[in-house]
């Protein structure tokens, strides 16, 4: 697949891996999101994304789910190479655009230099 492309591999599907990464990751907390990443092992950077009803109905929780997604996606090198990344959103975030997603990532602080 392409450089841009969001392959099953490089999600994390499994609870065993979101309790995993909740129990021992490193957290990172902005207003928006809650970032969990741990290192694993496998030389790809996988991508989890939770949001929870408090968000918002249906289609404000795909479409956050959505632009996440996407976001990672279109900015694949500037992610650690190697982790797990969870994306945990927080009860305002329905209201974020593709920008402000960006915005949110650069100030967690361990990713390169984004862009959208």
């Amino acid at each position: 697949m392409g450089p841009h492309s969001f392959s099953k591999d490089e999600r994390l599907l499994n609870r065993s891996d979101f309790v995993n990464l909740n129990r021992s990751g490193r957290r990172y907390t902005t207003k928006y999101f809650v970032f969990i990443l741990k290192q694993n092992g496998l030389g790809i950077t996988r991508l989890g994304v939770t949001v929870s009803k408090r968000v918002g109905n249906a289609v404000k929780r795909n479409r956050l789910k959505r632009l996440i997604r996407e976001f990672f996606r279109l900015n694949k090198p500037c992610f650690p190479h190697g982790y797990d990344v969870i994306a945990i959103a927080k009860k305002d975030a329905s209201c974020l655009d593709l920008r402000n997603v960006n915005e949110e990532f650069e100030k967690t602080g361990f990713f390169k230099r984004l862009h959208v």
